[in-house]
């Protein structure tokens, strides 16, 4: 193949781009674009780079420093993470329930007794002290006993009309000590 043919495979994008063999040699060889390969920016190499010396920094200052300025800094101003405005808030007396759908427990093919140490035995929760709420996302058709902390009003219709019950544990309630 001729240094022209090469170029011209090189030039051919999506189906016009003929593909390389596995194998090794001459006949392989595309052209790198050009500009795709570009050396790394050397500074402080010494004057012969063009960048030695004051390593494009410029001549004393604060900017010319290694470390004088926090990231962010604005000479003083007001930075930009402070002018912006800030939106919502996190409440500190919210609860964090573990959701489990009733697909879920379809799918798992559980029946009769379900307590929360079998839910996280079989994956559907992360840990069984933790709140547990039952959602009404899908259908169930056997009947089973749940023990949650929580349930929908969709979820515990769908397990009352499959012939099942819902069981909310008790809150437990946290005794403060009096001095």
């Amino acid at each position: 193949m001729a240094a022209a043919e090469r170029i011209e495979h090189a030039r051919g994008f999506g189906k016009k781009r003929v593909k390389n063999t596995t194998s090794l040699g001459n006949k392989n060889l595309v052209p790198i674009p050009k500009g795709a390969k570009t050396s790394k920016k050397r500074v402080g190499q010494g004057p012969g780079s063009g960048m030695g010396k004051t390593s494009t920094r410029g001549s004393k200052g604060q900017r010319a420093r290694a470390s004088s300025m926090k990231r962010g800094f604005e000479g003083g101003q007001m930075p930009l993470h402070k002018r912006l405005p800030k939106r919502g808030f996190t409440n500190i007396f919210s609860t964090e329930f573990q959701p489990v759908n009733l697909i879920a427990l379809a799918k798992s093919g559980l029946s009769g007794e379900v307590t929360p140490e079998i839910l996280e035995k079989r994956n559907l929760i992360k840990s069984s002290e933790g709140l547990i709420k039952v959602l009404g996302t899908g259908e169930i058709t056997t009947a089973i006993t749940i023990t949650v902390d929580g349930v929908s009003a969709s979820a515990k219709a769908k397990i009352e009309k499959a012939g099942g019950k819902v069981i909310v544990r008790e809150k437990k309630k946290v005794e403060k000590k009096e001095a």
